[in-house]
């Protein structure tokens, strides 16, 4: 599709920044455009964007201590917000856009109405996609225990809220599990995924 020239920005702006994890916000975009083609300004932008917070460190950045705290995770979805949408204001967004963008982006993580929950899908389409590998080295260096990994892979496909996004997600759930039990680190089986397979 012909992208936007904010679309254009805001993917520089990621991959020059956030060279880290660029991939997953790029990917995630990719993933929405898989489900939702027809998708708002603001939900690409947003979905593009949502984790930029992490790329400009500062004495207000939340940090994870811990795996699957909700806390944390309404901290980051709101410094991210006001990261992203004064980026998107310096670009000389009009405001309503500039808005819904910091709407979007503070709701990533929880979603709550239907272009949030697209935001959310894609965002955990993405996760499962291309964040294992950094999360499985999280279990082997000891940072965060296997079975909080686990458990973040779970929920990554537990909290999408568009159910034609699940079926994505399904696979690339099994894999992400079978590769944290390959590593010989997994306290049990992942019960999401089981009983989605005896649903299919």
């Amino acid at each position: 599709m012909a992208e936007s020239s904010l679309i254009h920005a805001a993917t520089d702006w990621v991959v020059t920044n956030y060279p880290y994890n660029s991939r997953h916000l790029v990917r995630s975009l990719e993933w929405l455009d898989c489900i939702a083609p027809a998708a708002s300004e603001a939900v690409r932008l947003s979905t593009l964007t949502h984790d930029m917070e992490r790329a400009f460190p500062g004495p207000d950045q939340p940090i994870n201590t811990r795996l699957n705290d909700p806390a944390y995770y309404k901290a980051h979805g709101a410094r991210s917000a006001r990261i992203v949408s004064a980026w998107v204001r310096e670009q000389g967004a009009a405001e309503p856009l500039v808005d819904e963008v910091f709407q979007l982006v503070n709701a990533h993580e929880f979603g709550g109405w239907p272009a949030a929950n697209l935001v959310q899908a894609a965002d955990s389409l993405s996760f499962l996609e291309t964040n294992v590998d950094l999360f499985l080295g999280f279990a082997t260096s000891g940072k965060f225990p296997a079975r909080d990994v686990g458990i973040k892979f779970d929920r990554s496909y537990e909290r999408i809220q568009v159910p034609h996004a699940r079926p994505f997600a399904l696979p690339l759930l099994r894999a992400a599990r079978a590769r944290l039990a390959d590593l010989g680190l997994d306290e049990g089986p992942s019960t999401v995924a089981e009983l989605a397979h005896e649903g299919a």
